[in-house]
């Protein structure tokens, strides 16, 4: 387990308090990362903190200020901002339980996980735990971290919960505004049949192994290459692995997902297949008819050279 938590109290549920430790569940990925370079020197480029008319300043000398005209601050010490009381800096109190399914996944941030503070605090841990389980609720509550009050969820997790802190309401978008240009249109059965059997033929159980940053194995790749280089201007071509897109964007919606099943080494549902109920569309052999009707198209060309 880390040495330190990211935040320790309690979890109250009624007249029940129970002490618990959360640690952060997630860490930063691999990044490729760079520094600002004068290039007549090649010396790194620092910061400094500066006022103005003064120059550099001492970092003891620094307060934090809230704008409240142009030009007028309210300075705060940090110890007056520490004093600030929140009940939720050492407790999260559950106030409502709701289906998981109720919220919605724009509203989920980053999660934590939680665990007993010590092994007095085991038992009724475990309690609220297999409460949460068998009830497939969440908990949700408010607490304070960092400088900051969150919503936060509580869910079971193996042996342990999980605790996820979620987004205000004014903090996401409403997804109308983005999708209401999108028409509300019904797909053709046999094309919406044949994505599902591709969909279904690609189905696995979800393994994060199978994936990574190829953007940062692309950066590294291109990294080590400049290295081997003399010169550290050369401009690198980027290799070409054929997967560039062909250049019309007009494409056979059906013949696209008949290709993609067949290089996933399935192929069409037989009910996707309705070019095969050509008997009935023989008629379409008429199609030089159609080819004829456009000639008409070709006269005023006639006229014009009249």
């Amino acid at each position: 387990m880390p040495a330190r938590a990211y935040w320790q109290g309690q979890i109250r549920l009624a007249l029940v308090s129970i002490p618990v430790e959360i640690y952060s569940a997630t860490k930063s990925g691999a990044a490729v990362s760079f520094r600002q370079i004068h290039e007549p020197t090649g010396q790194p480029i620092h910061y400094e903190k500066v006022a103005d008319g003064v120059g550099p300043v001492d970092p003891e000398d620094i307060m934090k200020g809230f704008q409240i005209e142009k030009g007028e601050y309210v300075l705060l010490e940090q110890d007056e901002i520490d004093s600030v009381k929140l009940e939720s800096k050492k407790t999260l109190e559950l106030t409502q339980f709701v289906d998981a399914h109720e919220i919605d996944v724009l509203y989920y941030e980053k999660p934590y996980f939680v665990v007993p503070a010590d092994d007095l605090a085991e038992e009724a841990f475990i309690v609220l735990r297999e409460a949460l389980r068998r009830t497939k609720k969440v908990g949700l509550g408010q607490l304070a971290m960092r400088g900051r009050e969150y919503v936060v969820s509580l869910k079971p997790c193996g042996r342990g919960m999980v605790l996820e802190t979620l987004r205000y309401a004014d903090e996401v978008n409403r997804a109308q505004s983005y999708f209401r240009e999108i028409p509300d249109a019904k797909p053709d059965d046999d094309l919406l049949e044949l994505a599902e059997a591709l969909i279904e033929k690609k189905s696995a159980a979800f393994d994060p192994q199978e994936f990574h940053d190829r953007y940062v194995d692309a950066l590294k790749d291109l990294i080590e290459r400049k290295r081997k280089q003399k010169s550290n201007r050369k401009i690198i071509d980027e290799k070409d692995d054929g997967g560039g897109r062909s250049g019309s964007n007009v494409v056979d919606l059906m013949a696209a997902l008949k290709k993609s099943m067949e290089k996933s080494g399935g192929s069409a549902p037989a009910k996707a297949a309705p070019a095969k109920k050509a008997p009935a569309k023989k008629p379409a052999a008429a199609k030089p008819r159609a080819a004829s009707t456009k000639k008409p198209a070709a006269k005023p060309a006639a006229r014009k050279r009249a």
